[in-house]
């Protein structure tokens, strides 16, 4: 998610806020599409969050909706915390030196990306392929950024779905009773107005 929404970061996190309370589904669901799309939001699996989300929803039966709306988890804020982690936890995993720096990291993505266009419009022209960046990136970056980010995203992803679940059943709850109150004040004054007929 690095684009900026319309109305700012914070009326876009309300709006996926009301959403998600809003589904018509069990807590517990909407809770596990939730703590989906939190742990894809922690791997580098940049363009394919969606259907991370979507796929990991399914396999622990959540909702997939609700795991659609989490990945804004993953967003310019966030994402610099995200990173930290995974790839501090990825390099120690792997026994890596240490990890990159965050703009150590958007280069690598760039030259990675560079030398795939370059190997594309190569494989047109007739002109020799290189791959050694990108076997650099694959093995410095992106692997320990991808083991990093399943195992933290995997923590947070249950943290989420335990922080959750307590308040879409509370907010069930309450719309339930609130619904229920209104039928009875809608069916009481029904009543009344049937009354008033019969009088008259």
């Amino acid at each position: 998610m690095l684009f900026y929404p319309k109305g700012g970061w914070m009326r876009a996190a309300s709006y996926v806020s009301h959403r998600l309370r809003r589904l018509p589904d069990s807590p517990e669901r909407i809770a596990k599409g939730i703590g989906a799309g939190i742990c894809i939001s922690f791997t580098p699996l940049f363009g394919l969050h969606f259907l991370g989300a979507a796929l990991i929803a399914w396999l622990v039966r959540g909702n997939i909706l609700a795991s659609l709306l989490a990945t804004f988890f993953g967003n310019p804020l966030t994402f610099p915390i995200i990173f930290a982690a995974s790839t501090e936890l990825g390099s120690v995993l792997l026994g890596a030196p240490e990890a990159l720096h965050l703009s150590q990291l958007t280069m690598a993505f760039g030259q990675a990306t560079g030398e795939l266009s370059a190997n594309f419009w190569a494989l047109v022209s007739g002109s020799p392929l290189h791959w050694e960046r990108f076997f650099r990136f694959f093995h410095e970056v992106f692997l320990p950024y991808l083991l990093g980010g399943l195992v933290a995203g995997s923590v947070a992803g249950v943290i989420g779905y335990f922080v959750s679940l307590p308040l879409i059943r509370a907010y069930q709850a309450r719309r339930r009773k609130k619904m229920r109150e209104r039928f009875e004040r809608v069916r009481q004054q029904k009543a009344v107005q049937l009354s008033g007929e019969r009088d008259s």
